[in-house]
């Protein structure tokens, strides 16, 4: 029998402010789990049997429409927990959650959910504090979808993977996982023929740099002032 240590989760947002001996509690309804990249974490409309804490890694959120239209909802950095379909009031995921690298995670059977929100108040205010942000962000993101022209929706979203998960490189900020110029045109509700133009020509002007599954921002005052603020 193994024994988890606290330290994997002890200064992670969903657990902050609890004891110690809090910690251990959660830990022991736990399991590890490895999920290589491309593969999933948990599918679309499948059971929502566990939820999920990503410890190392990155993971692509896709919901597929009733069409059969992927859309990329979001990506998912290390410390989040993903899979909460029980805080949504489902009994269901509501999209697929994909490895964008090899990730290891954390997973608790869903039947623990209600425990552990009634017994850790302060960990329910912070995943549903997470639940609102998140809402949020797909809100703003529909608004942008329905309203905004194609370049500044693509300049946005780089921009916004380049701040949650870029690296700093001597060329700029390098967003933190392999990524695609399809996957930048599913974010985005556009074609890869237009990333790749619009990529093409922010290259030419020195704003992005971009190489297979590598996308680089170069410059970020300068991409954000070029598309309009």
């Amino acid at each position: 029998m193994y024994t988890l240590d606290r330290s994997l989760i002890a200064n992670l947002a969903p657990f902050a402010g609890l004891t110690p001996q809090d910690l251990d509690h959660i830990l022991a309804k736990a399991r590890p789990a490895r999920v290589a990249e491309g593969r999933p974490v948990f599918e679309q409309d499948a059971e929502a049997h566990s939820f999920f804490l990503l410890l190392d890694g990155h993971v692509r959120v896709v919901k597929t429409t009733a069409d059969g239209e992927q859309v990329i909802m979001r990506y998912v950095s290390s410390g989040q927990l993903i899979g909460i379909a029980k805080a949504l009031g489902r009994s269901s995921y509501p999209a697929t959650a994909v490895a964008a690298v090899d990730c290891m995670l954390l997973a608790w059977p869903s039947e623990a959910w209600s425990e552990l929100t009634l017994r850790y108040p302060g960990f329910a205010a912070n995943t549903y504090k997470a639940v609102g942000e998140r809402m949020e962000e797909a809100h703003d993101r529909m608004v942008e979808l329905a309203t905004a022209q194609v370049d500044r929706r693509v300049a946005h979203a780089l921009l916004r993977l380049a701040k949650q998960t870029g690296r700093k490189t001597d060329e700029g900020m390098l967003i933190g996982f392999p990524i695609t110029r399809q996957d930048i045109a599913d974010m985005t509700g556009t074609t890869l023929h237009t990333v790749s133009r619009l990529l093409t020509a922010w290259e030419y002007l020195g704003l992005v740099k971009s190489t297979r599954k590598k996308v680089t921002v170069v410059d970020a005052e300068r991409l954000q002032e070029h598309v309009g603020g």
